[in-house]
C-alpha cells in the first residue's frame, strides 16, 4: 500500500481506531490456526466439535471421537487468488477415533476447504471478494417488560433470552396470575408458574411457600393487643379436636371471627403465613395451581408442550433436561450469563461459569418481576443499546458449524448402527 501524504497543518487528536479489528480477531478466536491442538481453548471451532463429539451408537458398540484438526497452508495468498479468480481457503484435515470394544483406530479425514479471512476482514470466494454482514441483535440474558391490557391495566412480564436454545417467559394476567410460556410459536400453551417451580425441583406447596414467604405463631391467648392480621393466611387447615369440623381452610385469610370461633374450640395457637412482601400475589398462583407434586407437574407439562405423546414423569423430566439443562442444546453464553447475574444479584450463589438455566434464576426472576409489579423495581428498555448486543463473523459461522455438524451427528449414529465389520 503507498504511503499517505498529509499536507494539513492541523494534528490528529488520536488515532482513528481499526473498525474491521473485531471481525479479525473474532474469525481468528473461532479458527486458533496459529494455536497448537492441545493448547486451544473450547471456543469456536473447538467447541463446536466438543460438543458433537463423541458420538455412540443406539446400541453402545462403536464410540466416535475427536481429536484434533489441522489447517494445511493455502495454495495461493489472496492477491493471486483475486487474479486468478480462486477462492484464498486452507485445507482443514481433522483427527478421528474409532473405539470398537476394545480395539482403537485413529484416522485423519480431510473435510473440505475454510476460507481464510484477509486482513482488510473480506474473504476471496472465486476471485471476488466478499464480507460477512455482522447482526445487531437483542443481547441474551434477562429483560422485564410491560404491556397494556385491553381493560386498561399494566401487565408486567420478563423473559430469560438465551444465546442458543428456548426462550421462558412469564407474565401477568388480568387477575395477577403468573403464567409461563415455554414454546414462543405456540403460546395459547400455557400453564402456572408455580407447576414450572414444581417440576425443576419445587414440587411441594411447602417448599413453594418457602422460596417466597415466612411463617407466624399466632397465640389465641393472648388477646387481641398487638396482633397483626392483615396480609396473614392460615397454612393448614384447622379442625376442631372434639367434633372434626373444620374451622378455617388453608390459605385464606385470618379474620377475628375464625380466631374467635377457634379460642372457643380450645385452640391455642396458630401458624400462619406472612404474605405481606407481596401483597399475595404468588399465592394466588400456587392456590390455583392444578397440581400438587412433581411428578403432576410434570406430567402436566409435558401434556402441554407435546399433546398426543404418552406423559409419564421420566419422559417430561427428560424433555425439560433437554430444553435447558443441557449444555449441547441450550447456552445463555458469557453474555446472558452475566447480565443475568447483574440484573439479580446471582453471582455469589450461581457464578459466572454456568451456561444453562438454574432454578435460582427462575426464582430471583419471579421476585424482581413481583417487585416490580408492586412499583419497587424497573423495567427495560429494549430499544437501548445496552439491551443490544453486536453477533461477530466468529459467532456466526459458529452457529452454522453446529447446525451442520448435528445433522452429521445423525446420520454417523445411524450409519454406526447398520454397520457389519463382517461384511464392512
Amino acid at each position: 500500500m503507498a504511503d499517505r501524504t498529509n499536507y494539513g497543518k492541523l494534528v490528529d487528536v488520536m488515532d482513528p481506531p481499526n473498525l474491521i479489528e473485531i471481525q479479525t480477531v473474532s474469525y481468528r478466536e473461532f479458527l486458533q490456526r496459529e494455536v497448537a491442538p492441545t493448547k486451544r481453548k473450547q471456543t469456536g471451532l473447538q467447541a463446536v466439535f466438543k460438543e458433537i463429539f463423541p458420538i455412540e451408537s443406539y446400541d453402545g458398540r462403536y464410540i466416535l471421537d475427536f481429536v484434533k484438526y489441522e489447517f494445511g497452508e493455502p495454495k495461493m495468498d489472496e492477491l493471486t487468488c483475486l487474479r486468478e479468480g480462486e477462492t484464498f481457503a486452507a485445507p482443514l484435515h481433522v483427527t478421528f477415533r474409532l473405539k470398537e470394544g476394545d480395539e482403537i483406530r485413529e484416522e485423519v479425514v480431510y473435510m473440505g476447504e475454510i476460507p481464510l479471512m484477509t486482513p482488510q476482514g473480506s474473504f476471496v470466494v472465486n476471485g471476488a471478494e466478499r464480507v460477512v454482514v455482522s447482526q445487531l441483535h437483542r443481547s441474551p440474558g434477562i429483560c422485564f417488560e410491560q404491556s397494556s391490557h385491553s381493560s386498561g391495566s399494566i401487565l408486567y412480564s420478563f423473559r430469560i433470552i438465551p444465546d442458543r436454545g428456548s426462550w421462558v417467559e412469564v407474565q401477568f394476567d388480568a387477575n395477577d396470575l403468573l403464567w409461563i410460556y415455554l414454546d414462543r410459536r405456540h403460546r395459547r400453551r400455557k400453564f402456572l408458574v408455580t407447576t414450572f417451580l414444581r417440576a425443576i425441583g419445587y414440587g411441594t406447596d411447602a417448599e413453594l411457600l418457602d422460596l417466597f414467604y415466612t411463617y407466624e405463631k399466632l397465640s389465641l391467648d393472648a388477646g387481641k393487643a398487638g396482633r397483626v392480621l392483615t396480609h396473614r393466611v392460615y397454612k393448614e387447615d384447622v379442625t376442631d379436636a372434639e367434633s372434626q369440623t373444620v374451622l378455617a381452610r388453608r390459605y385464606e385469610p385470618v379474620t377475628e371471627n375464625s380466631l374467635a370461633q377457634m379460642k372457643a374450640a380450645g385452640v391455642k395457637s396458630v401458624e400462619v403465613i406472612d404474605v405481606s412482601w407481596d401483597s399475595g400475589l404468588m399465592m394466588k398462583s400456587i392456590k390455583d395451581d392444578p397440581t400438587r407434586t412433581m411428578d403432576d407437574a410434570l406430567k402436566d407439562i409435558y401434556l402441554r408442550l407435546r399433546p398426543g405423546d404418552p406423559a409419564t414423569p421420566s419422559n417430561a423430566r427428560q424433555l425439560l433436561k433437554r430444553l435447558f439443562f443441557d449444555p449441547r442444546r441450550y447456552d445463555l453464553g458469557r453474555v446472558g450469563r452475566y447480565k443475568i447475574n447483574q440484573k439479580l444479584d446471582l453471582e455469589s450463589k450461581v457464578g459466572n461459569e454456568l451456561r444453562v438455566l438454574d432454578k435460582e434464576d427462575v426464582v430471583a426472576a419471579i421476585r424482581y418481576v413481583i417487585a416490580i409489579r408492586k412499583g419497587d423495581g424497573m423495567v427495560d428498555d429494549i430499544d437501548h443499546l445496552g439491551s443490544r448486543r453486536l453477533r461477530t463473523v466468529g459467532e456466526l459461522l459458529e452457529n452454522q458449524c453446529r447446525v451442520g455438524l448435528a445433522r452429521a451427528e445423525r446420520l454417523v449414529r445411524e450409519r454406526m448402527t447398520l454397520y457389519d465389520p463382517a461384511t464392512g
